[in-house]
């Protein structure tokens, strides 16, 4: 069976995940997905992530996740913007910030996927793909 929103899937596991208070957790790779840990990572909301292969080859994204000293998940909310079915698109003069600049929005660009502030800066405009906060 066939998955129609693989990056709504990611970050539907990382929201269970983060509820559930697991250290890790694992799920198919993609190269798009690896861009998107990647930027969480750098922006913080990660502490690292790992692609490797299952043992029968298919691609495989491992996600350390991130937890204060209480206790409590440095990601408070995570939510899909752009949807396979509406599909929403911004430029960086129409970028609006998450939560007063407390979060970011993931924007994928023609120059690779980066945040909402990197896409101001560089004058950037693409589709939103999700917002962190």
């Amino acid at each position: 069976m066939s998955m129609t929103d693989p990056i709504a899937d990611f970050l539907t596991r990382i929201r269970n995940a983060v509820q559930r208070k697991h250290a890790e957790l694992k799920c198919p790779g993609s190269l798009l997905k690896q861009e998107l840990a990647s930027v969480l990572k750098k922006e913080g909301f990660i502490s690292d992530w790992q692609s490797g292969h299952t043992d029968d080859g298919k691609p495989l994204l491992s996600v350390e996740l991130k937890y204060d000293r209480e206790g409590a998940s440095v990601i408070r909310g995570i939510r899909r913007i752009s949807t396979p079915g509406l599909r929403r698109y911004a430029g960086y003069k129409h970028l609006s910030t998450v939560l007063s600049g407390q979060g970011i929005s993931i924007i994928s660009t023609s120059k690779g996927v980066k945040t909402d502030a990197e896409c101001r800066e560089q004058k950037l405009g693409g589709e939103v793909l999700c917002q962190v906060w």
